[in-house]
């Protein structure tokens, strides 16, 4: 079987065509119209919404990954283990974390560990969420629907725990919609260190 060739004629364009000048001058035009109607018509007569930041802020959707925070039990601890499940799912490794062990006197002792330090950088942070969800304690989020404050110095960037313990949620609260049942409360569905079993 033989291919066949299909001949298409080149279009006839004029000088004028192929210079591009209509053409450049039309965008030229379009371009222009709307850089005078934005910039000397009124707000609700313009093309372009330009939010005058940051007297007026934009309201963020429900699903917002916000800057981290640390939600505490009601004793007002940190609820962090120190398991390290978070820096270690951590692409950007951002998250630093320190352990320590819970006094003799303490009823964590022996079983719960908590962050001595918990850093986070927040300018290597890509905001992937994957700290939230590797956290088996629901003790890190990113529910606080707020973004960076902007700044000229990197030390406003590193978190630390305190000052993740101190920036509440969207709803206000430093407490996790996901309570966790300590071993000790009647709530509790686990063993039970003193009858041991």
């Amino acid at each position: 079987m033989a291919a066949t060739v299909k001949v298409i004629t080149k279009p006839s364009r004029t000088l004028a065509e192929q210079a591009y000048i209509p053409a450049i001058a039309e965008g030229l035009r379009l371009t222009m119209g709307r850089f005078f109607k934005n910039t000397f018509s009124s707000r609700e007569e313009g093309e372009i919404v330009t939010l005058m930041y940051p007297e007026e802020t934009e309201a963020y959707p429900e699903r917002f990954r916000g800057i981290h925070r640390l939600t505490q039990r009601a004793d007002g601890s940190p609820r962090c283990v120190a398991c390290l499940c978070c820096s270690t799912a951590c692409p950007a490794q951002c998250i630093h974390i320190e352990a320590g062990e819970y006094g003799e006197g303490d009823p964590r002792h022996g079983y719960e560990r908590y962050p001595v330090t918990f850093v986070i950088d927040e300018l290597r942070c890509i905001f992937c969420g994957y700290c939230v969800e590797a956290c088996p304690c629901d003790a890190i989020r990113m529910d606080t629907g707020a973004h960076m404050p902007p700044s000229t110095s990197r030390d406003h960037f590193l978190y630390d725990k305190e000052t993740l313990l101190s920036l509440p949620g969207r709803d206000g609260s430093y407490l996790t919609a996901n309570p966790r049942h300590e071993p000790g409360d009647a709530s509790h569905p686990g063993v039970d260190r003193e009858r041991g079993h």
